[in-house]
């Protein structure tokens, strides 16, 4: 639906598992402002298969929510799914910047499962203000290189990869021995603090990917982000302190730990809202559309009938185990306390969930608002209010440059 008519605006596509959804946010008076928002749930299949063909289908999607919507931007932002994307906090000791892109390479092979060669690394120093130093171009960066001045020239998927390998070249290398020294710490300057760098790495073919999808739409796709940072951005804001996300989509759930503002810890399954529905089918033998409404209707509330809620228990286990885990690999880093957990995805309003989740790990458990940050027409704050959950990472896609 469209909302407002000014320009200087920008799209937050979030392609998702089972629906795409896009928001259209403009810069009023330096706040997001909403002009315009869509959705659409789709077949999964195309998007588990990497072919021209299901590519086309999701940009068929996007191009159509764009024009029902009428949004009139053609900037979009779009976001890497954090079950595709690896992350970890390394620390290494103070050196050039020349050196330090050849140092991270090395140590990312320690816990990256697939070729180095095959990935495009974007690193992040998070003490920077401690420290002085200069980071890393991200992966944003990168895509802005290679299609710079590239607007109106046709682009094969096969040229797309190659030039996403040939932007994350780094500069001038040091040679083995003293990679070896960075690494053990024996060019440290005494009382010197290490970096503590942020690391993600992302599969280049998964980046080509994005890049054919939105190449076969009338978009322009200013930069990829991973979804940690979206949700973070749309639902944490400039609060510090240490909070868990959990969003719960319909085929996977995603966990991210936000600390200073920064994701440093992600972790997906692949569990969501649809093992819970699948759960109740199964469990009281009904059909598709009847276990989701005994879904909504009942969730986790105690009452007369206890087996939809002692169906949904169990269907949440797995995900309760991953949370639980979370926190114990966050502990084990001796970082400061999680203080609170924020839902987000389609499957956050599962009624009595919140405090089902704050009784159970012993925290504040609260629904996010990734409209909180946003200006927007009162009388439509019922239904933004009811899709919020699910729009969350999209928002904060289009916050990205305002």
């Amino acid at each position: 639906m469209q909302l407002f008519s000014q320009a200087n605006s920008y799209l937050g596509v979030d392609i998702g598992t089972a629906s795409i959804k896009i928001v259209e946010l403009e810069n009023y008076r330096g706040q997001a402002k909403l002009k315009s928002f869509g959705y659409a749930d789709l077949n999964t299949s195309i998007l588990s298969t990497a072919t021209e063909k299901s590519n086309q289908l999701i940009a068929d999607y996007i191009q159509n929510i764009v024009k029902k919507s009428r949004m009139e931007s053609n900037q979009a932002i779009a976001a890497l799914p954090t079950f595709s994307v690896f992350t970890s906090i390394i620390s290494l000791p103070p050196m050039p910047k020349k050196d330090l892109g050849e140092a991270i390479k090395w140590e990312a092979k320690k816990f990256i499962p697939l070729p180095i060669e095959d990935m495009i690394l974007d690193w992040k120093i998070l003490n920077k203000k401690d420290i002085q130093a200069e980071e890393s171009s991200n992966i944003s960066a990168n895509i802005s290189k290679f299609f710079k001045g590239k607007k109106e020239e046709e682009q094969k998927p096969e040229v797309v990869e190659k030039k996403v390998a040939d932007s994350v070249e780094t500069e001038a290398s040091p040679n083995a021995n003293e990679v070896a020294n960075f690494m053990s710490g024996e060019k440290n300057v005494a009382g010197a603090k290490n970096y503590r760098i942020l690391l993600t790495a992302a599969p280049k073919n998964l980046v080509a990917r994005y890049l054919d999808i939105f190449k076969r739409t009338s978009l322009h796709l200013l930069s990829l982000e991973t979804e940690a940072f979206a949700l973070s951005r749309a639902l944490i804001g400039n609060d510090i302190s240490s909070v868990m996300i959990v969003d719960i989509g319909s085929n996977n759930t995603d966990i991210c730990v936000i600390e200073g503002g920064v994701p440093i810890l992600n972790r997906g399954i692949d569990a969501g809202g649809s093992v819970i529905t699948k759960a109740i089918m199964n469990s009281m033998n009904v059909n598709l559309d009847r276990a989701e409404q005994f879904k909504r209707d009942f969730g986790l509330m105690s009452g007369a009938n206890r087996s939809v809620p002692n169906t949904i228990q169990n269907a949440l286990n797995p995900m309760i185990n991953e949370i639980k885990y979370v926190f114990d690999l966050y502990q084990r880093q001796g970082n400061a306390k999680i203080e609170k957990i924020v839902l987000a995805g389609g499957s956050a309003f599962l009624p009595n969930l919140p405090s089902y989740l704050a009784q159970l790990l012993n925290l504040p458990v609260i629904i996010g608002d990734p409209w909180d940050r946003i200006v927007y027409p009162m009388d439509l704050k019922p239904v933004l209010q009811e899709i919020g959950p699910r729009m969350a990472a999209s928002i904060g896609l289009a916050m990205r440059d305002i």
